[in-house]
């Protein structure tokens, strides 16, 4: 059933609770409302409350092909550190954004925590970005910046690996479990939106765990990059390989399976690199916008996370004084790995035309992400920093600085925990706690 949804100044109600339109620009595209046998099979109030958001809250949206068609101009398409001309390669353009990986709602995955929803439609959407950004890193690291998707073309390995890491199982390093769990150590109940901050922090924290990857995530503090701690952390010495083995064994989930097989290397570790910022009160300041554009052409760009209040979305670039962006606010079903390790991803990668919105519009808590796979692509990163983003004598976007601030508590290189778990549950049920009765007693009062 086809439908036309008017200008912001006219539906903004409307848009806001669709929650998949951005302001102020024309859509016509085609809803497809959930199954009604899909519904059916579902019960409790649980299942009711999820038909409900599917019906109406998180309709998947097909576009038209030609829907946020990019205006005629010379001016330069900016993604990820990649400068595109539409004049001359808007196909190449196109390839570009639609080989990032796309995360957005789902539904019908295990309940996570055994009994909570079944479903992150209306509150995982930053969740959902923050998947993203960590995607484009591990993109880069085993991949390439450069690397490109096509549809139904055989992919490596490693690019199947990296998708098994955000498939919504419990057991998956950067599910949908894992983070909503983790998140409570942040304050965050299941169920609770995320901010930029929080989904960086429990990045941080989760990536601890991940042993094939082996990324050092630093998430920066009032606004100001130490240089030191990060050279600090990236330069920190490995686990011992006894330890990793002790701690490895105590893990029966896919953490565990992420372990590296070629035993932990020496050197740098990829750095991925999260700067939350404050760009104004109300609205982002008009001051911080150049600085702002200019850390999408650095060819570290991971983009920025944000959005609006309670509406988050993954920024890839811009385009004069718009901004380009991935919306996870889209409801597909959960979808597992085959038998041999590959994933079906069709649902995976966006290939319509992207969203844009205008840079005023934003809201201004955000968090840039930066990726630099070698210790020269950070320093080459500090070097584009003092020359683009800190040539501003006052009402600086973040600082920079070389040694660790005195006044600061010191820095201590995150380790993994001597945990079980990462925080998310990982017990299938209760009645596996103790197979037999000699494993517990129960003590007298």
């Amino acid at each position: 059933m086809g439908f036309v949804v008017q200008r912001a100044a006219g539906r903004r109600a409307a848009a806001r609770r669709r929650d998949y339109t951005s302001q102020g620009a024309p859509r016509r595209g085609r809803v497809v409302p959930p199954c009604r046998g899909e519904e059916e099979e579902e019960d409790g109030d649980s299942g009711r409350m999820e038909s409900v958001l599917s019906r109406y809250e998180n309709q998947i949206t097909i576009l038209s092909d030609y829907l946020e068609e990019f205006p005629e101009t010379d001016e330069p398409v900016w993604i990820l550190g990649r400068q595109h001309h539409l004049n001359t390669d808007k196909s190449k353009l196109l390839l570009d954004i639609s080989a990032r990986l796309w995360f957005t709602y789902r539904r019908k995955f295990s309940p996570i925590g055994g009994t909570g929803p079944s479903s992150d439609a209306g509150w995982g959407c930053m969740l959902r970005c923050g998947q993203m950004m960590l995607a484009q890193a591990l993109i880069c690291r085993h991949l390439g910046r450069d690397w490109q998707w096509e549809k139904h073309k055989k992919q490596p390995e490693e690019y199947h690996r990296i998708l098994r890491c955000f498939l919504d199982r419990k057991d998956c390093c950067y599910s949908i479990h894992q983070m909503a769990q983790m998140g409570v150590g942040e304050g965050k109940s299941i169920g609770e939106w995320f901010g930029p901050n929080t989904v960086a922090q429990v990045l941080k924290k989760l990536a601890l765990f991940d042993e094939w990857n082996s990324l050092a995530v630093y998430v920066s503090m009032d606004n100001t990059v130490v240089i030191e701690d990060i050279k600090k952390m990236c330069w920190s010495p490995p686990q011992s390989s006894g330890a990793a083995h002790s701690s490895a064994h105590l893990h029966r989930s896919a953490l565990g399976r992420n372990k590296n097989t070629a035993g932990f290397c020496t050197g740098w570790k990829p750095l991925l690199l999260i700067i939350p910022l404050r760009l104004g009160i109300n609205h982002i300041n008009p001051v911080y916008i150049d600085a702002f554009k200019e850390c999408f052409k650095m060819p570290q760009s991971l983009g920025a996370l944000g959005g609006k209040p309670n509406n988050a979305y993954y920024f890839i670039g811009f385009l004069g004084n718009e901004l380009i962006y991935l919306d996870p606010h889209t409801t597909q079903s959960f979808v597992d790995s085959e038998e041999n390790g590959t994933v079906d991803d069709q649902s995976f990668h966006c290939q319509q035309a992207p969203h844009r919105m205008k840079i005023m519009n934003l809201d201004p808590s955000v968090a840039l992400g930066f990726f630099c796979k070698e210790e020269c692509d950070f320093d080459n990163w500090c070097s584009l920093v003092q020359k683009e983003i800190l040539k501003q004598q006052s009402l600086r976007m973040f600082e920079l600085v070389q040694k660790h601030p005195p006044h600061w508590p010191p820095f201590i290189p995150p380790t993994k925990p001597e945990v079980t778990t990462t925080g998310a549950e990982l017990i299938e049920s209760t009645d596996k706690l103790f197979e037999l009765e000699e494993e517990f007693e129960i003590l007298s009062v």
